[in-house]
């Protein structure tokens, strides 16, 4: 947490002025019961009217004077709080745009937007109070008790021991929950871990007549959570009452000192009064530190938490790009460089007992269209994941024009390279936005050239406003194959020199995926196109086939070769029907 507050650097002034002004606040409070002994010793006493006209204005002048250094300490509080977690929240999201794939799986999602959302908010609600509070409560508690000594010390010896008690009785409760917050906290994320898994699946969970078997699943998660919860109100509930008795008990002994003093002529009513009225400030603020310390200790360890993910150190590291640079990257020398080669490439996941893929080896030319086939969890999406450095190969390597990737800048590399993924991914705004990801400055006839040739141009057809059309999140006002379509056409915009379909066109008919294919092949310009697919009829033109089997390179080669060499392609070729398409 500590490393945290060094965002805090660029609010310097803010933090210097919010804890000020509120002190000044505390001090102009200090006065009031003061004031309020005059009135009662001197107007009242007396009959003085004017007089106690005169302190009351006293009283009104103090009430604004604190008011004023009261909004004016918020103010500065709030700046500085609000743009803490600014900075900070950009610091992590920056951190993790970083992370490789391998990282974001081991975080996990809902722990990162956690930590972006929840924990962000409780950090800064803590430091707002902390910076109004953690230095006003303890001078108010400290201050009461020295203005009581000044009106009488005798009176005043039940200060010295009501503060003790009250502090020991606040600090224990304190102590007792604090752990149990860190629990509750824990359970807290379960319930909204449970919730995110059941929202984003809620159409799996419809589809198989689950939604019982969940709903009983989040009620003992969301019990669970209630019990912690009840179980430390229980024990925090005990602190109004306990510090009121120890409270109302000094103001017993606190009015019968006085009283016997005030017969001895030593203490006036008006002093009493103020004696009084600084036993109530100090309850007060004794209550409001002991919830400004559980905040704060909230909100401690959600900084730990985001610190965590700072401190996370991204598993992948850019090269410089460089054919003269040492340690493997150099640019072989002679002759024409294949576009990408695998050397002997395997994959290991993080935590996985074995391999993924091993021993990968085979290249393409520029131009080149590479199909990759398999079975179900053959390592399909694997291997075209390591050409843009997704994943990085635990042994061997993988090149792209003749340098090892783990060489290249990944800005540098990926833009070599259109990615489409398995699942379709479109972001809230128009078609247009969408489709400049890749290149910013597209005109709308690279555009419109990009979603003839990803099959796309009866989408706009279809949609009022053309390029205009407004995607909502994640797309949910397309289907499917139109999701398909245009995600092709956003990798396909900047015309990259490695375009990558992994397993893009499942929602496509195949009429549709053979006019694709047709276009992809016709491009103006040279792309080496690497196409994962389930269908033969997908993949069957392309120049080279690789054929993946638990992770191994079952066999390469064309459509025919495969036919008459490879058992498991034509296994997958007959359970298709056997037709050419």
């Amino acid at each position: 947490m500590k490393k945290l507050l060094t965002y805090l650097k660029y609010y310097k002034k803010e933090s210097i002025l919010g804890p000020l002004f509120k002190l000044l606040e505390a001090v102009f409070e200090l006065f009031v019961p003061i004031v309020m002994a005059k009135i009662i010793d001197i107007g009242i006493t007396h009959g003085d009217r004017p007089y106690i006209y005169k302190m009351i204005a006293v009283l009104i002048g103090l009430g604004l004077a604190g008011l004023l250094f009261s909004v004016t300490a918020q103010y500065f509080a709030a700046k500085a709080s609000v743009g803490f977690v600014k900075k900070l929240r950009h610091a992590v999201f920056s951190h993790i745009q970083s992370f490789s794939f391998t990282d974001l799986d081991e975080a996990g999602t809902s722990t990162l937007i956690t930590r972006m959302t929840s924990d962000m908010n409780q950090v800064q609600t803590g430091l707002n109070l902390a910076l109004r509070l953690l230095l006003r409560s303890p001078l108010v508690v400290f201050g009461a008790m020295v203005m009581a000594f000044t009106i009488n010390v005798r009176a005043a010896l039940v200060f010295a021991v009501a503060i003790p008690v009250l502090s020991v009785i606040v600090f224990f409760i304190m102590y007792v929950c604090i752990p149990l917050y860190k629990k509750v906290q824990i359970r807290l994320d379960t319930v909204l871990s449970t919730t995110r898994e059941n929202l984003t699946g809620v159409r799996v969970l419809r589809a198989f007549c689950k939604e019982r078997e969940e709903i009983k699943k989040f009620d003992g998660e969301n019990e669970a959570l209630t019990s912690v919860q009840k179980y430390t109100g229980r024990i925090s509930a005990l602190m109004n009452p306990l510090t009121y008795v120890v409270i109302n008990l000094a103001v017993i002994w606190l009015i019968y000192t006085g009283a016997v003093v005030v017969n001895n002529g030593s203490l006036t009513q008006g002093e009493v009064v103020a004696l009084y009225n600084y036993m109530t400030q100090i309850l007060v603020e004794l209550i409001k530190f002991a919830n400004l310390i559980i905040t704060i200790t909230k909100s401690i360890a959600c900084g730990n938490r985001i610190q965590a993910v700072l401190d996370r150190k991204p598993t992948q590291t850019g090269g410089a790009k460089a054919a003269d640079s040492e340690n493997g990257c150099v640019r072989q020398n002679g002759g024409r460089q294949p576009k990408v080669a695998f050397e002997h490439a395997c994959l290991t996941y993080k935590g996985a007992r074995e391999e993924s893929l091993s021993d990968i080896t085979f290249s393409c030319e520029p131009g080149e269209t590479v199909g990759i086939i398999g079975g179900t969890g053959s390592g399909k999406s694997s291997l075209v994941n390591m050409i843009p450095r997704f994943y990085e190969a635990s042994s061997g390597r993988v090149c792209v024009d003749g340098i090892d990737v783990n060489c290249y800048n990944l800005p540098d590399l990926r833009e070599k390279i259109g990615m489409v993924m398995q699942k379709a991914i479109l972001f809230k705004g128009t078609i247009r936005d969408n489709l400049k990801w890749r290149k910013e400055d597209a005109t709308d006839e690279e555009l419109l050239c990009a979603m003839q040739t990803a099959q796309a141009s009866e989408i706009l057809a279809g949609k009022d406003g053309g390029l205009d059309y407004f995607i909502e999140q994640n797309g949910r006002n397309l289907s499917g194959g139109q999701k398909q379509r245009l995600t092709i056409a956003r990798a396909l915009v900047g015309r990259p020199e490695i375009l990558i379909l992994d397993d893009s066109a499942s929602a496509l008919d195949f009429a549709t995926d053979a006019r694709l294919r047709q276009a992809l092949r016709a491009l103006p310009y040279q792309a080496t196109v690497f196409i994962v697919s389930q269908r033969v009829s997908s993949i069957r033109h392309a120049d080279k086939i690789v054929v993946l089997d638990d992770g191994k390179m079952a066999a390469i080669g064309t459509h025919d070769e495969l036919l008459k060499t490879c058992g498991i392609y034509k296994e997958i070729f007959q359970s298709q029907g056997g037709v050419d398409a």
